[in-house]
């Protein structure tokens, strides 16, 4: 059985991606390691602690990482997902608990214990990964594949116009990532819109059918519902890391991908965190982005009525 690490700044989004692996009976999911970026990392670790108590299926332990990003200072997502990530409505409320020791320790304990074997989700920003890269570059190397939700694909941005959340929050990070050369696919934001989000209708099915950890996936939605209802007026919930998890659980809803050269932006604060994608096309110049060896698969189109469909199945299972 594939073997799961998850790293999450567990906001709304992040909660529905959990529960979808965590009641998948075709990952094992070992460790969720927490990191700040929606909320600050205590915040993270019980939305963590309380989906999986929620959920009640897999139990992985809880392991808090990083509570700041590598250089700079922290930028959160409550505007969009509520005080406490979580909608603000009260659900909250963990008896479970983290266990001792870092995230990033207990990485790079799993790779080491599991070589060639662990795939890392990440659904946040990458610190807690940067971090493992930089203390054990030789144990990291023996990583099988970390999925990223990040960048703003081949679309525009959502936090600047050209820079996606989870990269903004810690660039720096997410350049030693893709610098590591352990093998990654991104999944980025472009893919996540549209038909993939959820509307009237599937929330209402989901509230109807009663089961605890369909209804708190659509309650823990309700600030970022709010959001959208206000920033564009239209009624719906999108969910970039549950369509990230929805490409780790289920290889075919991807109908297509590319392997690219991604480029990430640190320096220029008009352009931080943004990734320069180049799909394989070659420049004018001799030097240009298509002289550099792909370091990334990227997601292009995905079935968004398949993976809702599954997704909705899943929930209500």
């Amino acid at each position: 059985m594939r073997k799961l690490i998850i790293d999450t700044d567990t906001g709304s989004d992040d909660a529905v991606a959990l529960i979808m692996a965590l009641k998948s009976t075709e990952v094992d999911v070992l460790a969720v390691t927490t990191v700040c970026g929606n909320v600050p990392l205590e915040l993270a670790t019980k939305n963590a602690l309380m989906t999986v108590e929620v959920t009640n299926a897999q139990k992985p332990p809880v392991y808090a990482g990083a509570a700041k990003p590598l250089m700079r200072d922290l930028v959160t997502a409550v505007h969009v997902h509520g005080e406490d990530g979580m909608g603000d409505d009260h659900l909250i409320h963990p008896t479970l608990k983290p266990e001792y020791g870092h995230a990033v320790d207990l990485i790079l304990d799993l790779v080491e214990k599991n070589p060639e074997e662990i795939e890392i989700v990440t659904i946040g920003p990458v610190t807690n990964i940067a971090l493992a890269i930089l203390k054990a570059p030789e144990t990291m190397k023996k990583v099988k594949r970390i999925y990223s939700m990040g960048t703003a694909g081949f679309g525009p941005g959502n936090t600047t116009p050209v820079a996606e959340f989870n990269v903004y929050v810690d660039a720096e990070a997410y350049r030693i990532m893709m610098n590591s050369g352990i093998p990654v696919r991104i999944i980025g934001f472009d893919v996540c819109l549209g038909e993939a989000a959820w509307n009237r209708d599937d929330m209402e099915l989901l509230l109807a059918s009663q089961k605890e950890e369909a209804v708190f996936a659509v309650r823990c939605n309700r600030s970022l519902l709010e959001y959208n209802l206000q920033a564009s007026g239209g009624y719906f919930v999108d969910l970039p890391d549950a369509v990230a998890m929805g490409v780790v659980l289920w290889e075919d809803i991807v109908l297509e991908d590319k392997l690219c050269y991604c480029y990430v932006c640190t320096t220029e604060e008009a352009t931080y965190g943004q990734v320069v994608i180049n799909d394989g096309r070659k420049s004018a110049i001799s030097n240009g982005f298509g002289a550099n060896l792909p370091n990334a698969t990227v997601c292009k189109k995905i079935d968004n009525q398949l993976f809702k469909k599954r997704l909705l199945e899943l929930l209500v299972r």
